[in-house]
């Protein structure tokens, strides 16, 4: 996502894994492209963090504190914004998920 979202940067030898793929990218547009990678990362972390959480792992528990503060952030810009209000439902129910996992000890769950 990065790569695409800022050519040129140090993360330019990515595309030397598979060049076809920036090619592929672009051409549905470096704004969608960089979208469809962010969602994709997103639902890879969240898959991460609950494969975490059914471990017991405490990594899992920090990825999906991480998880439901980008969300938090991503539904507050939303209403912000894009003058969205339905995202605020998000804001008490994600900060008191934050807080459960937080204030939870790993021996706990």
């Amino acid at each position: 996502m990065l790569a695409l979202a800022f050519p040129g940067s140090v993360l330019e030898w990515i595309w030397q894994l598979k060049p076809e793929a920036r090619v592929q990218f672009l051409e549905i547009g470096r704004g969608a492209s960089t979208a469809l990678t962010a969602m994709v990362g997103v639902a890879c972390g969240s898959g991460s963090a609950a494969l975490g959480l059914a471990r017991n792992a405490e990594w899992g528990r920090w990825l999906a504190i991480a998880v439901l503060a980008v969300n938090l952030i991503g539904d507050s810009l939303n209403a912000l914004f894009a003058r969205d209000a339905k995202t605020l439902i998000g804001l008490p129910i994600g900060g008191l998920m934050i807080l459960f996992l937080v204030r939870t000890k790993r021996s706990e769950r």
